[in-house]
């Protein structure tokens, strides 16, 4: 299996989980440093030389892959009218282009195999909006109409594709947040605390097996409550 962005945070946690389990995982990575415990390779999902030499380097290592969760994303979060061209496209590339690239490239495979899971990483905010996220809540958001259409697509071939809609996660990201926001996200979370990510992983890992074999174009927000009912 393949996660991408899985150096840190939800993606980290995601990867071990799996690893823990047995099966043999590798994570991508742009910056900061691979962890020691898992096969790592550089790439940065907005370029598609790196995403080809990435799969071809997991391919040869671990085989094709069979599960593929796009987790890899970032934000460049300000009010739409202060947001420039580049901030808008940074985001909407690595987190909506970035994960048509992955998925493109692991989809040969499967479809040869008559089976795959993807799984997509978005975020609560896709249903609930945010200030100063527009850009990463289109994003997140795109990416349910992305995983539903593959499911119609794909399902004749065995091949599922569900998206995960983390809430506040104590990541390096959430802890990142003004204080008064984190608060805000808190009111709004009837469970009220953050999750964690290995939370999030509990949920991937049951989404990659057999036991959800006849789940697809599913949304399941792992978010305490945020969003419920959008």
């Amino acid at each position: 299996m393949l996660v991408t962005g899985g150096n840190r945070g939800i993606g980290l946690a995601i990867a071990r989980a799996f690893a823990k389990a047995g099966d043999r995982v590798t994570v991508t990575y742009r910056s900061g440093e691979p962890p020691a415990d898992l096969a790592a390779v550089r790439c940065d999902v907005t370029d598609p030389e790196q995403v080809e030499r990435a799969f071809t380097e997991v391919e040869a290592a671990q085989g094709d892959v069979q599960v593929l969760v796009a987790n890899a994303g970032i934000t460049r979060d300000t009010l739409l009218l202060r947001m420039t061209e580049a901030d808008r496209d940074e985001v909407l590339d690595t987190n909506l282009a970035g994960v048509f690239r992955v998925t493109r490239r692991a989809l040969p495979n499967m479809v040869h195999a008559r089976w795959g899971r993807l799984v997509y990483i978005s975020s609560a905010i896709a249903m609930v909006g945010s200030r100063g996220q527009t850009n990463y809540a289109a994003s997140k958001a795109a990416q349910v109409g992305l995983a539903r259409s593959l499911a119609w697509e794909l399902g004749p071939r065995n091949i599922t594709a569900n998206v995960v809609a983390p809430g506040l996660i104590d990541t390096g990201m959430a802890t990142a947040l003004p204080q008064r926001r984190r608060a805000e996200f808190l009111d709004m979370t009837p469970l009220g605390r953050a999750g964690t990510a290995e939370e999030v992983a509990a949920v991937v890992r049951f989404l990659a097996s057999e036991d959800a074999s006849y789940v697809t174009g599913a949304l399941l927000p792992v978010s305490g409550g945020l969003g419920m009912g959008h």
